[in-house]
């Protein structure tokens, strides 16, 4: 007969592979937290990005090219191979000398992934970087390195826009430049410029999302009345790029670890947040990436696979309820590059114009503004008619008729994003 100590001991034996396995889904992830080193080296960069901007030491980039005009940092934030290399590659099209120096490329890939330079563009083009994972501040502090590197390296950057492998662009290079930086007084959104991104205030996750790191934690900084959430991927300027890569205070709070991981999200919370507290009217509030959550699976967005490309799909992802278009899609699968590629002449690189799609917005006339405003179905206030009224005796307020139209649409429908994760 076998005694106690014997069986209790059989017994630990026997549970212990169960517990390997079924631990993790009891257990809460473990989040990876920002060890003082990492958070000293960072502090560093973001000071000699600071004094750069202070001092600027001229327009000659260590990395980029010498220019008179402004560029676009697109930042890779990424952990796996850069799958669209290829059509990113055709959308950069270094071949033209007009526009090889209007941007510069910086990569920021996790050192545990093992990413292997596509080469081309892409060449010499990753930036020294930290381990990252999903819903943890590390993504914070990876796009704040992104920033701060594109700000020290090159003066000329002016816009900076955040995407990762899983993006695709909808048009031209062409055409996302000169949407950019099409002069104030020729736009008929605003008269400057803009960042554009997602800033919700309205969500029903709001306060789960507020309260995961306790209930008072985030106070007094961030009051719940200010707290905002919105899209991780964004096109900020160099004014608040700058702004992101200066913050401390907020900074702190929003690197707390959670108590609610499933709550827990501060990629999508922080700059928002920042942004729509320190300069609410310098923002859009709605992103220019495409993002569909029909469908959604475990807080991941809808994965287009090859049998869902088609030159329609492109045309129908461009289009917005804003007269902006969007400029950049996903998500994606890796084996999607081939059709895209096939299609990329005629849908992508071919697109040089304004989207066919929607009325371009420096031609339409006073009518079809109209047309356009009742089409929406808006609930119309006495200032937005008296907007309309005034249209054609003030430029500027043809500019802020549009900007209303546009403004409340992306709110409503940006990233398509109302319930579940915004990753």
């Amino acid at each position: 007969m076998f005694n106690t100590p014997f069986v209790l001991l059989f017994a630990l034996l026997l549970t212990l592979p169960l517990l390997f396995l079924f631990a993790p889904r009891i257990l809460p992830p473990r989040r990876l937290t920002i060890s003082i080193p990492d958070e000293l080296d960072d502090l560093a960069l973001f000071r000699r990005a600071i004094l750069s901007s202070v001092h600027p030491p001229g327009s000659v980039s260590r990395l980029g090219s010498t220019n008179a005009k402004p560029k676009i940092a697109f930042l890779f934030l990424t952990n796996t191979d850069l799958h669209f290399a290829p059509l990113w590659e055709k959308f950069f099209n270094p071949s033209k000398s007009n526009q090889r120096n209007l941007y510069n490329i910086y990569i920021h890939a996790d050192p545990d992934s093992d990413v292997k330079s596509p080469g081309g563009v892409f060449e010499n083009r990753f930036i020294p970087a930290k381990k990252t994972q999903r819903s943890s501040p590390t993504l914070i502090s990876a796009a704040r390195r992104l920033l701060a590197t594109a700000i020290l390296d090159d003066p000329l950057n002016s816009y900076f826009a955040l995407v990762s492998q899983h993006c695709i662009p909808l048009h031209s290079f062409r055409y996302v430049y000169k949407t950019l930086f099409k002069p104030p007084t020729e736009s008929t959104w605003f008269p400057t410029r803009l960042s554009f991104i997602e800033v919700l205030s309205e969500e029903p996750q709001l306060w789960d999302r507020y309260t995961a790191r306790g209930k008072n934690a985030m106070l007094p900084e961030v009051p719940f009345d200010k707290f905002r959430i919105g899209s991780q991927f964004y096109t900020l300027t160099r004014a608040h790029s700058l702004l992101v890569v200066k913050d401390r205070k907020l900074w702190r709070k929003f690197r707390l670890p959670c108590l609610n991981v499933h709550s827990c999200y501060p990629e999508e919370h922080y700059f928002p947040t920042l942004l729509s507290m320190e300069d609410p009217k310098g923002v859009s509030e709605y992103t220019l990436t495409r993002v569909n959550w029909t469908g959604s699976v475990n807080g991941h967005p809808h994965t287009y696979h090859p049998s869902e490309v088609s030159p329609e799909l492109i045309r129908s992802l461009r289009v917005s309820n804003s007269s902006f278009s969007y400029l950049f899609a996903r998500k994606f699968s890796p084996d999607c590059l081939l059709p895209l590629m096939d299609m990329a002449e005629k849908t992508i690189s071919a697109v040089s114009g304004c989207n066919p799609t929607r009325p371009d917005p420096n031609r339409v006339g006073l009518m079809e503004l109209r047309v356009e405003f009742y089409r929406r179905k808006k609930k119309a206030t006495p200032n937005a008619f008296l907007r309309l009224l005034l249209l054609p005796f003030a430029p500027f307020g043809e500019k802020v008729m549009v900007g209303v139209i546009g403004n409340e649409d992306h709110r409503k429908n940006g990233s398509g994003r109302r319930s579940g994760r915004a990753i």
